[in-house]
């Protein structure tokens, strides 16, 4: 029961089933790939339209940062599908590891 069979025996059912496999993940990378487009564009126009403060600009490209960071992960480094469950506890471990180190520096400095 642990080696369970991933093909069906019939090669043209497998083939249909990888290429539509294929082609929705093409789908998605390609909708993610607009949408971080989308977003470096208005990332840009932040910056380039004159009635927006610092205080605004660097928190709001900073938002825009940071879901850029998870479509790269999810959809390009394709973090979402199974079997990569060591390296996204190794990617948040790091990442709530360097938050803290940023938190703990800031406090130090700031108080």
């Amino acid at each position: 029961m642990a080696n369970q069979q991933l093909s069906s025996g019939n090669p043209r059912v497998d083939i249909e089933y990888r290429r539509r496999k294929s082609a929705e993940e093409m789908r998605q990378q390609v909708v993610s790939f607009s949408l971080m487009i989308f977003l470096t564009l208005i990332a840009f126009a932040a910056v380039a339209i004159k009635g927006f403060s610092a205080w605004f600009i660097v928190p709001f490209i900073l938002l825009l940062a940071v879901v850029q960071v998870i479509f790269q992960l999810y959809y390009f480094m394709h973090m979402s599908h199974k079997g990569h469950e060591a390296p996204s506890l190794f990617l948040y471990s790091g990442l709530l590891v360097g938050l803290v180190t940023v938190l703990a520096f800031t406090t130090i400095i700031w108080w």
